[in-house]
């Protein structure tokens, strides 16, 4: 195995991100199909006042995701695996064509519009740096409430974690992760309590959502986001995408799984440049690239050295 694509999750949007899509037919192209499915012209949605809506942020993450990677398949770039954190893993199965595209933008503004309508404020995600998995699940025991919980979410490194939960509880978790000793604890741009179990009716609305869909040609590895294993049977990769928001993501662990597997590239997908430097911090020894960061074109052409040069 050689290219591994990445495709980030809710917290990488920024204003004017569909807008900076690269000039290419299948961008285009995309565009336009998600603006079908939803009825409306989907550039709208990446405004910055737009972009406070889950709804509108998840569905321009993975237009955006989807949009790029055709383009690099259409000048023939592709992935071996693929993975996504979080609204990123619904772009990765689209990418290794376990999902329709079509499918997916229902689906993703299914999720959205359930995770919105569920917690429409007083909820969020907290990252904390510089403290281990141990720490936090310390700290996040210390912090939660009945009345106002908080869950260990996203395992992204081993000293950089993700908790979800209520206002209050983070409030705790912050004030806690500082006294212990941390590098930075600071809320995220999510308003939703992402990956843990107060969003288990939502993955129950979903897992029924899905039970109908038809599976597609898969042509990469889908890393899971639950378990962090690699598959291409495409049950697993339905469950993994209707279910991953109520429980944790560890992500390290997907990335190491992939550099085992001989990952020799990874590439993030538009719009973030997070997970590349998460892969670079981990990983050195890997290359790992962003395509925000440079023109398609540059893109392109490393993906395909070094697929050349492992043959």
């Amino acid at each position: 195995m050689t290219i591994s694509y990445l495709f980030p999750g809710q917290g990488s949007q920024r204003p004017g991100m569909l807008h900076q899509l690269p000039s290419h037919h299948e961008v285009a192209r995309t565009i336009e199909e998600a603006s079908e499915v939803l009825g409306r012209n989907v550039l709208e949605l990446d405004a910055e006042d737009t972009l406070r809506s889950t709804v509108s942020t998840q569905i321009a993450i993975y237009t955006a995701g989807v949009a790029v990677t055709r383009a690099l398949a259409a000048e023939g770039a592709f992935p071996d695996a693929v993975a996504g954190l979080s609204i990123g893993a619904y772009a990765a199965a689209t990418a290794c064509g376990a999902l329709n595209f079509r499918d997916g933008v229902r689906l993703v503004h299914l999720r959205a519009s359930m995770m919105e309508k569920a917690f429409p404020s007083g909820f969020g995600l907290t990252a904390i740096v510089g403290l281990d998995e141990e720490q936090v699940n310390s700290i996040v025991s210390a912090a939660t409430t009945p009345d106002a919980p908080v869950f260990v979410g996203n395992l992204n490194a081993l000293r950089q974690i993700v908790v979800a939960g209520s206002d209050a509880g983070m409030e705790r978790v912050i004030d806690l992760a500082q006294k212990a000793g941390c590098q930075k604890a600071e809320r995220l741009d999510v308003s939703v309590p992402s990956h843990c179990e107060l969003l288990a009716g939502v993955t129950d609305r979903l897992v029924d959502a899905m039970k109908d869909l038809e599976p597609g040609p898969i042509t990469a590895q889908y890393l899971t986001n639950r378990r962090a294993r690699p598959t291409r049977a495409f049950d697993r990769i339905r469950e993994d995408i209707a279910t991953n928001i109520a429980y944790s993501v560890r992500w390290h662990d997907i990335t190491e799984v992939l550099v085992g597997m001989g990952t020799q590239l990874f590439v993030e997908i538009t719009p973030g440049r997070v997970l590349s430097k998460l892969t670079t911090e981990a990983f050195p020894e890997v290359p790992a690239i962003a395509v925000s960061a440079m023109p398609l074109e540059a893109v392109i052409r490393q993906v395909k050295d070094v697929r050349a040069s492992a043959y």
